[in-house]
């Protein structure tokens, strides 16, 4: 197997919750989409250690260099060098439902036959929901951060562990071939709970906003899920990121 790095540019889609990894310490799921509409899975990428001009947001064009992983079959699997990253420009948003249209699959298991582990699926009554954790989920979570945050290398800034967010978002939804029931692991509602906290409103002020973002303003103007499936265990799909892009088939329709 060849180690000479190759180059990749894409538009983020997907930054999902960071993860504790016992490997890597504190990991973000990231993956994005290049010109020709392929799919590319940036890992490991440890997002709080990023700066500057390689500190990506969603619909950012980056560029970065990555050889194949050894242990990830997945075909857009990249593990990327993470000093190579760098951010080259923004997908506009009067580009990104045209940009998107093609990749939209009827189904997760549409995008399981074509042997992808990466896809976007437009959600049919999608059913927001958010439920307290418990007291000792929140302590194994805040443990776990703890752990990564801790496994720095003696050129890594030391970093504050993160706090876990006392509520989990997820979603009911139907898509052409079955129903859902998946857990958001968009890192942006989790952000936005702690947004809320800091802007000192209520937790029920701020799950209220949260709620009327994801149940009434996302799928009124038009919403995307990017789902991925598991490396070891391919035949379980997770929902990794939540995309605002309006429904063009929705919107040229007959008033």
């Amino acid at each position: 197997m060849s180690v000479t790095p190759k180059s990749s540019r894409v538009s983020i889609l997907v930054k999902a919750l960071p993860q504790p990894s016992k490997k890597h310490g504190e990991t973000v799921c990231c993956a994005g989409v290049n010109a020709e509409g392929a799919w590319k899975r940036l890992f490991p990428i440890r997002f709080r250690h990023l700066k500057g001009n390689s500190s990506f947001k969603r619909w950012d064009w980056v560029e970065f260099k990555y050889t194949r992983p050894p242990s990830d079959r997945r075909t857009e699997s990249c593990r990327v060098h993470e000093e190579s990253i760098r951010i080259v420009g923004q997908l506009k948003k009067s580009e990104r439902s045209n940009f998107l249209s093609s990749l939209v699959l009827p189904s997760v298991e549409a995008a399981s036959e074509a042997g992808h582990s990466l896809a976007l699926i437009r959600p049919k009554q999608p059913s927001f929901r958010i439920r307290k954790k418990s007291a000792d989920q929140i302590s194994r979570e805040r443990d776990a951060y703890k752990q990564a945050a801790a496994q720095t290398s003696m050129f890594d800034a030391e970093l504050a562990a993160i706090e876990p967010t006392p509520y989990e978002f997820r979603f009911k939804f139907t898509d052409t071939d079955s129903s859902h029931d998946y857990a958001n692991g968009d890192w942006e509602a989790h952000a936005m709970f702690w947004r809320g906290r800091s802007a000192g409103k209520s937790d029920q002020e701020t799950l209220a906003w949260i709620k009327h973002t994801f149940a009434v303003d996302y799928p009124k103007k038009g919403m995307l899920f990017a789902v991925g499936n598991q490396a070891k265990r391919p035949h379980v799909w997770q929902l990794l990121g939540v995309l605002r892009v309006d429904d063009n088939q929705q919107s040229s329709l007959p008033i």
